[in-house]
């Protein structure tokens, strides 16, 4: 099955001469998708962005590690594993290299799950390898997503 998806990426970076020059316009945009709210982004400071707005690699770093928690959810809730909270402090490294462009060489998730019962925290940490063989996002990049999964106990 073939899902499509759209979204509208518009630059707003023009202060009256657009790019006349390097240094003559904003990085800044806005990224909308219809019916949900705009998304105000620019470029990374380091390349001349506003560092109050959200760049790419933020987002793509947002959406392997929302795209894991969504189906680490799903298997928990198949197993019988009670989540009760889950936050992930993820991390990436981008290397630049020596013509200007870049890639990701690695992504690394350190989600912290707060469960019910500890007797499953065995299988809570396994559920990460599943979840990460599913993420359409992790799938769709060439670079490795490791996580180090971090299990709480409601007390």
């Amino acid at each position: 099955m073939k899902h499509n998806y759209k979204t509208i990426i518009q630059w707003t970076g023009n202060k009256g001469t657009g790019t006349s020059n390097y240094r003559d316009y904003e990085r800044s945009h806005t990224i909308s998708v219809e019916n949900k709210p705009v998304i105000e982004a620019s470029s990374d400071p380091a390349f001349r962005g506003d560092k109050t707005k959200y760049n790419p690699e933020e987002m793509l770093l947002s959406s392997l590690s929302s795209c894991h928690m969504l189906w680490y959810l799903h298997f928990c809730s198949e197993a019988g594993i009670i989540v009760t909270d889950y936050v992930d402090h993820a991390t990436g490294i981008m290397e630049e290299t020596s013509n200007g462009s870049g890639h990701f060489t690695e992504v690394i998730l350190h989600p912290t799950i707060t469960i019910t019962d500890e007797n499953k925290i065995e299988k809570a940490k396994e559920l990460h390898t599943k979840a990460n063989e599913f993420c359409f996002i992790a799938n769709s990049v060439n670079f490795p997503v490791k996580h180090i999964p971090k299990i709480l106990i409601t007390r």
